[in-house]
């Protein structure tokens, strides 16, 4: 499964309690992610520690701040031999814009990270949109209109619900990458998300990425239950 796109959200505290996770899958090859939790309890040497086991990094720290400041941010993070970064899409085109020079400034030449901004967080609906947010458009066009943001900056996708991301892939292109949490099996809790869907149903509305967290981390069984979802996401 090496060309697995599917993401393990760590959401663990400790180095020792990924080891411990990791361990479990032997020679599996993983794409996991890693929150800011994890990254600010412990920081470069997790990274260092999980490219060291060949699997690939989504560094979910979500950059929102001025266009000069995440520049400065992204060059750094372009050291750390990362496979994904992401911005807030609301921070505007510059700032969005300003991140892909300062992944490529980092980079020195080799190959940047994926970067990828995030629209609407899936523990959001329309009423927080209309009621403590004021805004006053469909989630959906929000949405979207975020993600054309992107594109234009020069994003190689977005983080949205699997719910949009059929219309982003309609209106950008299926290369315009959509990474997708909210994903639980059918028997699993929502817990703290609104938009959420299974894998298979994410297959259908074509994600290009979906990430799982304690589905998978939480199971009394991982490695099974990571086969499961990468069965229904891959319509094995």
């Amino acid at each position: 499964m090496n060309d697995s796109r599917i993401c393990i959200a760590l959401d663990f505290q400790t180095k020792q309690d990924v080891k411990d996770f990791l361990d479990k899958f032997e020679d599996e090859k993983l794409y996991v992610k890693i929150g800011m939790e994890l990254f600010y309890g412990e920081g470069i040497e997790m990274i260092k520690m999980i490219k060291e086991k060949g699997h690939k990094i989504f560094l979910d720290l979500k950059l929102h701040d001025i266009p000069n400041t995440v520049k400065s941010a992204m060059k750094q993070l372009a050291k750390l031999d990362v496979d994904m970064v992401n911005v807030h899409a609301s921070g505007s085109i510059a700032m969005m814009k300003a991140a892909i020079e300062g992944l490529n400034e980092g980079a020195n030449g080799g190959k940047r990270p994926l970067c990828i901004a995030v629209t609407c967080l899936t523990s959001l609906d329309q009423k927080v949109l209309d009621d403590e947010l004021l805004i006053h458009e469909p989630l959906e066009n929000v949405v979207l209109k975020w993600a054309q943001n992107a594109k234009e900056a020069g994003l190689d996708g977005v983080v949205c619900s699997p719910l949009e991301s059929k219309i982003i892939h309609e209106n950008l292109g299926m290369d315009f990458l959509t990474v997708t949490p909210g994903i639980r099996l059918a028997s699993d809790s929502v817990n703290d998300q609104k938009r959420v869907t299974t894998p298979a149903m994410a297959r259908e509305l074509t994600s290009s990425y979906i990430v799982v967290g304690r589905t998978i981390t939480n199971a009394a069984d991982p490695v099974a239950t990571y086969k499961e979802v990468y069965k229904q996401f891959q319509g094995e």
